[in-house]
């Protein structure tokens, strides 16, 4: 059965060697990329296009055209190939796909067979797009309905995929195309193949093995007619084939220099998966929503099937129709979503320390790291559709912008069953815990926290980093705080003189190298103008040279400066210490829902790391 993708929608492949076939109903050149796991291409040699149309496991055609046939093999590709994007780009004198009929693509096997097909709706002023990717997954291929259009052509298409100069590499390679609109037939089909007919220049060739129609008996010459899509060619029924079971998981399998960043790259694999397979799920539930209001309306307003109970049968078709899309797409949900739970149930035990949950054994066995690794995890993500599949959030290395742990109500439901009072000490444990996890990343010594706590409200959640050594007491009063920023404000001036400078070795002797993390809490309490002005300055300059934020407060007690800190709110990364559906993503529009890292009732962990790490840089064994 053939797979009709939304964009966004995957679907496995169960061969390896396939065919693509184009239609658009205008010259198109066609062409392929191939790509790493992030979808960037490493140069021009790894462009298939009408100039040199083939690549290790990809053939395309040679000229511009109506309709094309793309012969892939990725059992060919090179190892290193993740993703072969299969691009479109208007010739003949077309300005937008917008003013053209929709291209439609299929992906084929090597029998003819349809796998799955794509009509690329709801494009405008696009000129060049992606239409499909084939993407490698725990050893699997699979196919994505893209759509991915660009106004800017096919050197904004090029550009987005990581090649340097994309304006003069999608000039050279649409000089090479020869647009022969004339002629719609693919130009790489064997020539005994093709069959030669007086059809109209942007008919399809009929397939061979289906002979034209006959007019039928007593209708003349002009016959019944064809209500079948002119671009699909139809395929011979196969015979049944063992259905092939999903692969089977495995951990650290993605492409990385070491374990860590396998399984780092093999997390944001499992987000993106999970981010576009809910996406194509909701795009196919609104299509199936609109399409059911247009037909309720046609069967209101046609006042000829009103009598006789037409109106209600045309109604329950209609209804009928959108469920049974509404529940194909979500066979394909459930199908994804299990084998990613299944995939997350082998690489969640398999996490190194700065990836692991704090409940993960990997903890006990904990040793100050000799290198800091390439991220840290600061909680999970999920989705409406599955509650309980997690992703973990990883950041990179050093931070590129503080942290701001949310002590106020904003919208979450969680967050108004808890009073005041609670809810500001569980942020400051959360801001404790990711603190923790800073400090553990990092080497002997390479990165310090300073503490801010002018009324001293916190000094039983901060006590595990006094305690143990990890960290100084904390300032307290105006004196303590504006000591502590003028101190860390004049690191960051010297840093960044001497950067500018190029005179990295003449900084001041006992300066401290490390990283530096300061965590505020109570703020704006203790807070004058002066000492406000040179917290925003830590916020924007800070991390560019290793200082870091990390904020524990809620924005309505900062009210009274009004849009003054709007600023250095939208500076810093929203975390939160209860589930709060905030953490936007704009690429395929989901609201994700964030969990914090919290850590087992009654463990002890917290303060064994802290330990360990306190006499790492002392020089003393824990």
């Amino acid at each position: 059965m053939t797979a009709e993708l939304v964009r966004g929608q995957n679907h496995p492949l169960p061969e390896t060697r396939l065919e693509i076939r184009v239609s658009a109903g205008h010259p198109v050149l066609a062409g392929a990329t191939l790509g790493d796991e992030q979808g960037r291409v490493a140069g021009a040699e790894w462009i298939a296009h009408p100039g040199a149309p083939s690549l290790p496991g990809v053939d395309v055609p040679g000229r511009s055209a109506a309709d094309h046939r793309l012969a892939v093999d990725l059992d060919a590709v090179p190892g290193a190939v993740h993703r072969v994007s299969v691009l479109l780009a208007l010739t003949g004198g077309a300005a937008r796909f917008g003013a053209l009929a929709a291209p439609f693509v299929a992906v084929t096997g090597p029998d003819g067979t349809e796998i799955a097909s794509y009509t690329i709706t709801g494009l405008d002023r696009e000129s060049a797009l992606v239409a499909l990717e084939l993407y490698r997954r725990q050893g699997a291929w699979k196919v994505r309905a893209m759509g991915q259009g660009y106004e800017g052509g096919l050197a904004a298409l090029l550009g987005d995929q990581g090649l340097e100069r994309p304006a003069d590499l999608a000039a050279t390679i649409l000089a090479t195309v020869t647009p022969e609109a004339q002629d719609a037939v693919p130009s790489r089909v064997p020539e005994p193949e093709r069959v030669r007919h007086t059809a109209p220049p942007t008919a399809p060739d009929p397939a061979p093995a289906t002979p034209p129609p006959t007019p039928a008996a007593g209708m003349g010459a002009g016959g019944p007619i064809d209500y079948s899509h002119p671009r699909r060619q139809p395929a011979p029924t196969p015979a049944p084939e063992p259905r092939q079971a999903p692969p089977v998981p495995v951990a650290g399998d993605a492409s990385g220099w070491s374990m860590d960043e396998r399984l780092y790259n093999q997390v944001w694999g499992m987000f993106e998966d999970l981010a576009r397979t809910a996406a194509a799920y909701r795009s196919a539930c609104d299509f199936a929503e609109s399409r059911l209001d247009r037909e309720l309306d046609e069967a209101l307003t046609d006042y000829r099937a009103r009598a006789g109970g037409a109106n209600d049968a045309a109604r329950a078709a209609a209804r009928a129709r959108h469920d049974e899309l509404v529940g194909r797409a979500r066979e394909v949900l459930d199908r994804d979503l299990a084998q990613l739970a299944a995939e997350s149930e082998v690489v969640e035990p398999a996490l190194p320390v700065a990836y692991a949950r704090w409940d993960n054994p990997v903890w006990h066995a904990y040793r100050v790291p000799a290198e800091e690794p390439m991220a840290v995890r600061l909680g999970d993500l999920h989705l409406p559709e599955r509650t309980d599949l997690r992703i973990p959030m990883l950041v990179r290395l050093p931070l590129e912008r503080g942290l701001w742990v949310d002590s106020g109500r904003g919208h979450s439901e969680a967050a108004g069953l808890l009073d005041e009072v609670e809810l500001r000490r569980l942020a400051l444990d959360c801001a404790v815990a990711h603190a923790a996890r800073l400090l553990a990343a990092h080497p002997a010594g390479g990165f310090t926290v300073h503490l801010v706590d002018p009324a001293g409200a916190g000094a039983a959640a901060l006590a595990p980093l006094v305690e143990t050594g990890a960290a100084a007491p904390p300032a307290r009063g105006a004196a303590g705080v504006s000591a502590v920023l003028e101190q860390l404000t004049e690191r960051v001036d010297l840093l960044q003189m001497a950067l500018r400078g190029g005179a990295a070795d003449a900084l001041p002797p006992g300066l401290d190298t490390a990283r530096q993390l300061l965590i505020v809490h109570d703020f704006p309490h203790g807070f004058d103008d002066r000492a406000v002005t040179r917290l925003r300055y830590l916020a924007d300059e800070g991390p560019s040279v290793g200082v870091h934020l990390l904020m524990v407060a809620a924005r309505e007690d900062a009210a009274a400066y009004g849009p003054l800190l709007d600023p250095l709110w939208r500076s810093l990364l929203r975390l939160t210490p209860v589930p709060d559906d905030h953490l936007a993503d704009p690429w395929v529009g989901h609201a994700w829902s964030y969990e914090p890292p919290l850590l087992p009732p009654g463990s002890a962990i917290l303060r064994q790391v802290l330990t360990q790490v306190a006499a790492a840089r002392h020089g003393k064994q824990p």
